[in-house]
């Protein structure tokens, strides 16, 4: 999986207490090596993970090693971007994007 600086990596296994427990709201990736605009990507989740820090929490899940929590929410595509808030995902994006694209999709959640 490709290690992105201020975001940790969650499992089908904490999952559901990592995210869907979570107070903040949470910016899943889900991501794979073989990925190419996943790489794209990292720079732009670092950022974001911190610029964001106290008002999202952004975390990252290997879709081949954790086809779990994949097949549940129905993540066909790489990478995928779900907005979990309370528990539920609020919101789904596909493909890589720049920084203020993605910032601007997640304003009316932030």
């Amino acid at each position: 999986m490709i290690t992105i600086e201020g975001v940790d990596a969650v499992t089908d296994t904490d999952f559901d207490t990592v995210v869907r427990g979570a107070e903040l709201p949470v910016l899943v990736e889900f991501t794979a090596d073989w990925c190419p605009p996943c790489r794209q990507l990292a720079p732009v989740l670092s950022a974001v993970a911190a610029e964001q820090a106290g008002r999202l929490k952004v975390v990252q899940l290997d879709v081949d090693t954790n086809p779990g929590i994949t097949t549940r929410y129905g993540v066909l595509a790489m990478p995928t971007l779900l907005l979990f808030r309370d528990g539920e995902p609020v919101k789904s994006m596909v493909g890589a994007r720049p920084k203020r694209r993605l910032l601007e999709e997640l304003a009316d959640v932030l």
